[in-house]
């Protein structure tokens, strides 16, 4: 670059660069308008040379863009299957929760008060006193009446991303909070101990890490959106925190509870319940004359209830039960309200039963995804979001298993793939759209939606990879296959569902292998055609046959091939030079089509190969021959492989793959030839 165009390319990088400001100035200082457009013409210069340089850069990290790209699929895939998984057990908590707030109140009551009798709270208050007067910066700790401490000991803290080991803490569990405090590394008086961290019990949640050597006897506490993994000294004290910690927050739950309860009578809303100018002892209600159950349709709610199971009318059933589910929703629990609660639950249970084996894949399944929509959408009108995600997922599974299965396998393997692959994405994108009509409205089942399509995807490859690649198909027929299969999975985008990494993950292996087969194939036909070489023209014997050639020739991207042919029906180019060049050039283009990023060196260095074994026979012939018409021949067929083919292998390489193929390119100058004079022999370095 000039000076020129080194100041031009500071200044305008430079930090204070006004564009308004430089083309005022340029315009000030320009004569006209060529010295416009030379300007122009500089700008346009460096503008292109910072395309190239970013071009260049791109190709040099291409690898580690790929390899970024798997890394982050493999991290979705797993975050996907994990909100599946906490999903499922964020259910499983709120039925555990719901039965455990459903115990006896005077029971409960009961319970905590022998569990943590007055005279047993003063001596845990006095301990706690006495530990937290180790710590630094928790005087006020204690302020807060009724706290006493249940359980401490010490822990090893390690980080939640690496796992590595952070520091050594103690922990302490009161009846109402978790208090953290790290260890002091010079310790001053009794104080050991510096306040890290005070957590309430109903902010985090105890969960148990499951053992992995070296990592072991670790539990984690998840405080949204944050979490720490924390070390026992060995499996007995892990278990007795988890047991400890899990109790305490029972308790302190049921505490709580009863708490409010007993402030409930107190309230100014329950007074002015109680004030009723019909009531003649002027007597607070009861909660149990509270609620009306004496309209007609909650009396025959349960009955109605069975008739629409029976005539299988779903929808209203469903109604029948969120209308009672709004007329109930802030009354209190009486026994008459209890009674007809448990009558409605076991209908809705035999309610859910039927829509389960409605959506059973030993049903019929046919009509499609849509033939679900009836149960799908009842269920989760029911709250059974999660049941209803698995059994569609399952009902889909076998429809598509079944398609699959029906298909005929036809004798032509293009053709069976072509209606395999027109089954299995139709399927695939009907069953998405209906999965985001009757889902809409619950963003946690959207994962198990991809795991599912992961594992049918799975199915595909399976059927796909044994008609296409077990069956000794050629190259040519596979790539078609392959191909076709890409475009199909492509079209999912339409949806936002991109399944192409795991299709080509899962195709890489069976491409691999057919790739290298037709190497050695085609190495060993050249190997064979080379022992039979007798360094003579072609002659074709007629024009339609030579005019045949051309056609092929320029069909492989050798335009320059007319010089090579002479008078007549001549060619002066050995046969086994012409039939290496289109063996060479059909390979090329089949391994184009199948050309995934993870296939980059295997399919480089497989054409490497290729070219190695006609170059080095070349070399030997030249080497041995003695004639010297035969050596001017043998030398001609060395320029047209190299001058002509190799640069049209490596253009159309760089063309389908979209980067240099820089082995080949390294292969050609390392075998430069070298004429000394028109009668000497050329050597390949």
């Amino acid at each position: 670059m000039t000076d020129t165009g080194n100041r031009l390319r500071k200044q305008l990088e430079s930090a204070n660069f006004d564009p308004q400001n430089y083309v005022k100035q340029l315009s000030q200082q320009s004569d006209g308008d060529r010295d416009l457009q030379e300007h122009r013409q500089k700008i346009q210069t460096l503008a292109d040379e910072t395309a190239q340089n970013l071009k260049k850069n791109v190709y040099k990290n291409y690898r580690q863009f790929i390899e970024t790209a798997k890394e982050i699929s493999y991290l979705e895939s797993e975050m996907y299957q994990l909100s599946h998984i906490l999903t499922e057990q964020k259910s499983i908590m709120e039925s555990i929760t719901q039965a455990l707030l459903s115990t006896d109140k005077d029971e409960t009551a009961k319970e905590m008060l022998a569990a943590f009798p007055k005279e047993t709270e003063e001596v845990k208050q006095r301990t706690l006193t006495t530990l937290l007067e180790k710590v630094e910066g928790c005087s006020n700790i204690m302020e807060t009446p009724g706290r006493y401490l249940v359980y401490n000991g010490d822990l090893l803290e390690y980080d939640a991303d690496n796992m590595s080991q952070i520091q050594k803490v103690h922990a302490f569990l009161m009846n109402d909070c978790l208090l953290i405090a790290t260890w002091l590394p010079n310790r001053r008086g009794i104080i050991k101990y510096k306040y890290s961290a005070l957590y309430d019990l109903e902010s985090f949640a105890i969960v148990n890490v499951k053992d992995n050597p070296p990592m072991k006897d670790m539990f984690k506490i998840l405080m949204f959106p944050d979490s720490r993994i924390f070390q026992a000294e060995n499996s007995k004290v892990k278990k007795e925190w988890l047991e400890i910690l899990e109790e305490t927050k029972k308790n302190k739950v049921a505490k709580d509870r009863h708490k409010k309860e007993e402030e409930v009578p107190t309230s100014p809303v329950r007074q002015e319940v109680s004030t009723n100018p019909f009531d003649e002892d002027d007597v607070p209600l009861d909660s149990e004359e509270v609620v009306d159950l004496s309209p007609e349709w909650i009396q025959e709610l349960p009955e109605d209830l069975d008739v629409c199971i029976a005539q299988r009318d779903f929808e209203g059933a469903v109604d029948l039960v969120d209308k009672l589910g709004e007329y109930l929703r802030d009354e209190p629990l009486s026994p008459r309200v209890k009674d007809l609660r448990a009558k409605v639950d076991e209908r809705v249970r035999q309610l859910t039963e039927v829509l389960v084996f409605e959506l059973s894949p030993g049903r019929s399944l046919r009509g499609g995804p849509k033939a679900t929509r009836r149960a799908v959408s009842q269920l989760v009108r029911l709250g059974q979001s999660t049941k209803a995600c698995e059994l569609f997922l399952a009902n889909r599974a076998a429809a598509v298993h079944t398609a699959i299965r029906q298909l005929r396998i036809e004798g032509a393997t293009l053709l069976y793939v072509q209606k395999l692959c027109n089954v299995f994405f139709t399927g695939l994108l009907e069953t998405a759209r209906e999965f985001e009509t009757d889902f809409a409205g619950n963003a946690g089942c959207y994962s198990a939606f991809v795991v599912w399509s992961r594992s049918a995807v799975t199915m595909f490859v399976d059927t796909f990879s044994k008609q296409v690649f077990d069956s000794n198909e050629n190259l040519s027929t596979a790539a078609e296959c392959v191909k076709l299969a890409g475009e199909h999975c492509r079209h999912l985008g339409e949806i936002g569902l991109d399944l192409t990494f795991i299709l080509q993950s899962l195709l890489v292996k069976d491409v691999k292998a057919a790739l290298q087969s037709q190497k050695d194939v085609i190495i060993e036909a050249t190997k064979h055609r080379n022992s039979e070489e007798m360094w003579r023209r072609m002659n074709l014997m007629t024009p339609e046959a030579l005019a045949k050639l051309k056609d092929e020739m320029r069909g492989c991207g050798v335009t320059t091939f007319e010089q090579y042919t002479g008078d007549d029906c001549w060619v002066n180019l050995s046969y086994t030079v012409v039939a290496f060049t289109k063996q060479l050039m059909a390979f090329l283009e089949e391994g184009l089509k199948l050309y995934f990023p993870e296939l980059h060196m295997v399919f480089l260095e497989s054409l490497r190969e290729i070219i190695l074994v006609a170059m080095q026979h070349v070399d030997y012939s030249l080497r041995c021959e003695q004639e010297p018409e035969k050596k001017a021949f043998i030398l001609q067929n060395a320029s047209f492989l190299h001058e002509i083919v190799l640069p049209v292998v490596e253009r159309r390489f760089q063309d389908g793959v979209g980067k240099p193929a820089k082995q080949l390119q390294d292969l050609r100058k390392s075998s430069r030839l070298v004429r000394v004079n028109p009668e000497s022999t050329m050597s390949v370095v």
